[in-house]
């Protein structure tokens, strides 16, 4: 074993450009990264020096530790094909999406009929746009918004004070249930509970999600049977649905998540802490809010050093992320992209750019290999690159 500890940071969304078969999903010419550096005049000096402006061209820094991108090949662009890649699935048969005209009236009708409320929605739309849009609707008829986007994902949005948690969190759990059936297969099921007046609608921290079993084990699994921790912070656990997983801490927000993950190196473990900031993603990049993902990347950027400090000399950081979601792009939906991957270690000793790695799953081959597992999926271990 070379690294006792290894932490697994997800930007997520923070793609940097450069996907092969980006055409292919019609995402030619995005490059997360790149773009806002051109729109915004932001300074992320502490991930400079890992390596991340070299990635997109703006830096030609020496930097401390190695760096370089990595290729999706599962056919998808979403949040869980990208994390299941990571932990080595590979995604074939994309999940159904229903951006066209909604979920089929049986389905919806199964739903009403659960829970005994009527639904309304059932579109395509931004949680915050249909939540103004719809939600006082909601809250004078205790109605259900469900809605989907580009991924393959049904959301259900109720006034926390109109539909209690526990009511919502079972209407999600049953629509979990009947969406396992091939015919309405959906990646995940999303409980976005909401508070405050018309005009003036907030998301809560208390969204659930309710994924698919991995369809087979993952590095998590792995670990977890050989005894080793799996640390999971943010959405990671609701993502691979609690499989491999031996502790979970849930977040409000990315700044929750950068002061959760330094909590965590504090703690004695041996094993993996795999965390992943979400606001890149949800508050930003569907918005298109370019501003805001850029002060976004600036505070993880300020909290750097932090969490560079607490690391131990048999610790191991990796920062990365799952898929893109440029701001300056046409939609609002994920965009196909290569991401960086910026590893970094106190006793490094040849830092420098590695080779691209061909499938986010060396990323997972890189974590058994260090805990001595076999590892018997996709990808290449990069741990002997590493000196």
């Amino acid at each position: 074993m070379k690294y006792n500890r290894i932490f697994l940071i997800v930007l997520d969304s923070l793609g940097i450009g450069g996907a092969k078969d980006a055409e292919k999903f019609h995402d030619s010419g995005t490059n997360t990264l790149g773009h806002i550096l051109e729109k915004t005049n932001i300074q992320l000096p502490n991930l400079e020096k890992l390596g991340f402006l070299n990635l997109v061209g703006k830096s030609n820094v020496k930097p401390i530790g190695y760096y370089c991108r990595a290729e999706e090949i599962s056919n998808g662009k979403d949040t869980l094909t990208g994390h299941l890649e990571m932990m080595g699935i590979i995604t074939t048969k994309p999940f159904q999406t229903y951006t066209k005209n909604g979920f089929p009236l049986e389905l919806i009708q199964k739903i009403e009929e659960f829970s005994g409320r009527k639904v309304i929605g059932n579109c395509d739309a931004s949680g915050t746009e249909i939540i103004e849009r719809l939600g006082k609707e909601q809250m004078e008829t205790g109605a259900l918004i469900v809605y989907t986007s580009a991924d393959s994902v049904l959301q259900i949005a109720a006034h926390e004070e109109v539909i209690p948690l526990e009511e919502l969190y079972r209407i999600c759990e049953y629509a979990r249930e009947i969406t396992k059936e091939e015919k309405w297969k959906v990646g995940r099921i999303i409980a976005r509970p909401y508070i405050g007046v018309p005009g003036s609608f907030t998301r809560t921290s208390n969204r659930h999600d309710y994924a698919l079993d991995p369809a087979h084990d993952t590095v998590l699994d792995y670990l977890k049977q050989n005894d080793y921790t799996v640390y999971t912070i943010g959405k990671i656990s609701d993502i691979f649905n609690n499989c491999g997983v031996t502790k979970s801490i849930k977040t409000k927000d990315n700044l929750d998540g950068i002061h959760k993950i330094i909590e965590a190196e504090k703690e004695n473990f041996t094993g993996l802490c795999f965390a992943n900031l979400n606001d890149f993603d949800s508050k930003y990049g569907h918005r298109r809010d370019v501003e805001g993902y850029g002060k976004a990347i600036v505070e993880f950027d300020q909290h750097l050093p932090q969490i560079i400090e607490q690391l131990k000399d048999d610790d191991l950081l990796i920062i990365t992320a799952d898929h893109g979601n440029d701001p300056t792009y046409i939609g609002t939906d994920h965009t196909r992209e290569n991401i960086p991957v910026l590893i970094y270690a106190n006793r490094l000793k040849e830092p420098k750019q590695l080779e691209n790695l061909t499938t986010f799953a060396s990323i997972g081959a890189t974590i058994m290999d260090n805990f001595n597992l076999t590892y018997p999926g996709s990808g290449t271990s990069f741990l002997n690159d590493i000196r």
